[in-house]
This record gives C-alpha cells, structure tokens and sequence, in this order.
C-alpha cells in the first residue's frame, strides 16, 4: 500500500535552533547591562505616566546591517545623550527585522551576510552579542518585534518596542505584546488612521492566552499579564499626521476610549513622505509644539545613521558605503545632533 504525504509538502529544510535558555547562557547579560535595561524601561513608564517630564527619543539606523558602523553609532549617541538627558532619553533604534511588501531583504537576524544565505542562527547569535556591545556603551535599545518567536531570545536586552503599522491589527502580535517586558508602541496602521492601534491598546492592555515558545525552546501555552504602558506612534499615511489638527483629533478619540493620550511621533515614512530630509522639519514642529504646551507629544522617532540616504545591497559587499542605510533612506549624524541640541535648548526655556 503506498502511503502519500499531506503535510510539509512546501517544507524544503527544517534547521533546529539553540534554546533561548541556551543562547542567554551563552551570551549573558552583565549586571550593569540589566540595570540599564531595567532603569531604562523605569524612565519610559514614567514619562508615559507623566512621572518624568522629559520625552524619549528612538534614534537611529533604519535597520542594523553592519556591528562595526553601529557600535560607532552607539559611541556617537553616548556621547550626545549625555549633553541632553535632562531633557530626552535616547534610545538607540536596533532594528534587526524587516517586513517586506513583497519581497526583499529581511533584516539581520534572517540574513546576517547579506546574501541570502539566511543564517539565522548566526543572525540571533551575532545580534545579541551586537546588543550587548551596545548596552556596555550606555546605550539602551529599542526594536521592532515582527517574528513572536524572535522576543524569547532577546528579551532581556530590550528596553522599547515598536509593533508596526502591517502588524499593529495582527491578533497574535497584539497577544505577544501584552507580556513583553518592556513598553510598546503600536503605530497607525499604513493607510494612516488609527483606530487599529487604539483597539490594539485596549487588547494589549488586557491578559491573553496564545501558543508560543518557552525559554526551553518548547512549544506552549502563554499566559499574559497584560502589558500597561502601550502606546500610540504615528507614522502618517496617505498624508502625514503629526500636525496639531490631527494631535488635538487623536487626544479626542484616545479620551473617548478612556485611554490617557500619549502619542510618539514617528518622524519618517509618511509623516516626511518618504523623504528622508523632512524628518528633520516633522522633528523640529513636534518640538514647537510641546514649547506650545502640547502634553500628549511624549517621545519622537527618527531614522538615523552616520550618514544620510541610502544604498541598495550590493553583489560585491566590499562596495558597500560604510555608515549608509541599506533599507529606508536616513538623516546623517550631523542633522542628528544638531537638531536634538537646538531642541534641548528650547525645553531647557521652558522649564
């Protein structure tokens, strides 16, 4: 009797993966590394519950493909978050994933090498150990989390998370988010409104059961908490959406869902329409109206890196310009700095 196969027909490889346990006790976090990330996940909820009058800031690269030019990334934001921690909190954007419309390269926890080769152990190896180099700095970080299973390996590690606008309605990412450890922000959804991530506040804020992983590697059952500090980022749309009129509307909605309004301004994608330049104006405008008396405004986002634009992945990889985005386009170092120091400046005015 012939027996025929109905599952895995499109599995071409199956590769086991180190346990979470494993790689943590592989590549442990130091004692002054958790009291970073502890004290930095202290001062978000503060300054979401309006405890800490300062705002935080998620700056950095688009996405991370090279240690060496994020280390010095890391070096350079040590060096100016202690010229304005009376003001902002920074924290440094450690994206290793990213979704992809159709197709394209995923980040570097899928394709450490950049060439499709999608070594993945290595990825989540090297990428925690790139973390950790980052948090001997003084850096915290923030990520995105778009694979559920990716969060058990890093968790530790990670003081701020993002969920973004193609998963922001996802029922199995809202389930995830309400037991990380650290305060989320769900950004509106692509076509810029954000009645998806209100609704996903209230989910996230509530316990869940869903399937996942242990620290053992194991499937199972996952019981939730909930997670409190969940938040709102704007990231536009259509049109962008960080102007006063769309603050003073989305106040309205998050207090008619009896929700505090506490709102990140993502000052890339459709809030600069895609240019990478703008992100310094969208910046500067959130800036003048907090000096306004704008009190929902309580973090703000750009995507940074040593220097600005982008490049494609080349064949050759020794072509690749040191410093320069292999993702979205970014604002340079220079733009960076300049534009939180005259923004330190302004608030120092008025407190």
């Amino acid at each position: 009797m012939t027996t025929r196969i109905t599952f895995d027909t499109n599995v071409s490889e199956e590769r086991l993966l180190p346990s979470p346990r494993s790689l943590k006790e592989s590549i442990p976090v130091s004692a002054h590394l958790e009291e970073l990330v502890l004290s930095t996940r202290s001062s978000i909820r503060n300054i979401l519950d309006g405890n800490d009058p300062r705002k935080f800031l998620i700056v950095g690269p688009c996405s991370i493909h090279d240690p060496r030019s994020a280390i010095e990334y890391a070096e350079r934001l040590s060096h100016l978050s202690s010229k304005v921690n009376d003001q902002f909190l920074l924290v440094m954007r450690a994206y290793f994933e990213k979704p992809r419309t159709s197709t394209g390269w995923k980040g570097f926890l899928n394709d450490p090498h950049l060439n499709d080769s999608f070594q993945i152990e290595e990825g989540l190896q090297i990428g925690r150990k790139l973390l950790l180099d980052i948090g001997l700095k003084g850096v915290p970080v923030g990520t995105e989390a778009l694979d559920p299973v990716v969060p058990q390996y890093l968790d530790d590690i990670i003081s701020w998370y993002a969920i973004g606008a193609r998963t922001t309605e996802s029922q199995t990412h809202r389930e995830m988010a309400s037991g990380l450890s650290a305060p989320v922000g769900f950004k509106n959804g692509t076509d810029g409104g954000v009645t998806v991530a209100i609704n996903a506040l209230l989910s996230v804020s509530h316990p869940h059961h869903f399937l996942g992983i242990n620290h053992e590697g194991q499937c199972a059952v996952i019981a939730t908490r909930g997670n409190p500090h969940a938040h709102i980022v704007l990231r536009g749309g259509g049109q962008p959406n960080y102007d006063s009129v769309h603050i003073s509307q989305y106040e309205k909605l998050l207090r008619d869902a009896k929700i505090t309004p506490r709102l990140v301004v993502d000052c890339s994608h459709g809030n600069s329409m895609k240019e990478f330049s703008l992100q310094a104006v969208v910046f500067k405008d959130c800036i003048n109206q907090i000096v306004d008396g704008n009190r929902s405004i309580v973090g703000l986002m750009l995507e940074s890196h040593l220097n600005e634009g982008s490049q494609r992945i080349p064949a050759d990889l020794s072509k690749l310009q040191y410093g320069v985005s292999v993702t979205d386009a970014c604002i340079g170092w220079e733009t960076t700095e300049s534009v939180i120091l005259d923004a330190a400046e302004r608030l120092r005015k008025i407190r």
